[in-house]
């Protein structure tokens, strides 16, 4: 059992995460046990929109080894595609955006997030996942887009 999945329900209660994200897929990447992890995310205010993140997941042979215990590294993937009916709620729709999901990836300092940005003049919603670390930025990211059009009947 990996260090996440032991103390994930804990963070979980302790932190306002505005969506949950289920686990649909673990690869093996190596055999000290590092992971990357695939993640579905349902956005919470834009149903039928479905983003799958995935994410590099540190074995405890690794952890061992490097003697850095609390903490993932920032990189993640994300992509994002309607899997049914557009029905868009109360969003933000300034350029700042709305987090869709959080996730820790340390014991106190780094944060996976998932942000949500409405373009209105091109109608697309845009999803970025990010680290967000309290001391040192990270430039690693990643980009997805939903375009919100009508199908011609």
């Amino acid at each position: 059992m990996t260090f996440k999945r032991i103390f994930a329900p804990v963070f979980a209660v302790a932190l306002s995460i505005p969506a949950y994200a289920d686990v649909v897929g673990n690869v093996d990447v190596d055999w000290l046990g590092n992971d990357i992890v695939v993640e579905a995310v349902q956005d919470p205010k834009v149903k039928g929109v479905t983003c799958h993140l995935s994410y590099f997941e540190r074995g405890l042979i690794d952890r061992l080894q490097k003697g850095n215990w609390f903490e993932d590294p920032s990189n993640s993937s994300i992509s994002c595609r309607q899997t049914g009916p557009i029905e868009i709620g109360d969003i933000n729709r300034d350029d700042e955006g709305e987090n869709v999901f959080s996730e820790r990836r340390s014991i106190i300092f780094k944060t996976l997030r998932v942000k949500r940005i409405f373009d209105a003049e091109n109608n697309t919603l845009i999803y970025i996942s990010h680290a967000r670390d309290v001391q040192n930025g990270s430039a690693k990211m990643s980009m997805s887009t939903v375009p919100l059009y009508q199908a011609s009947q």
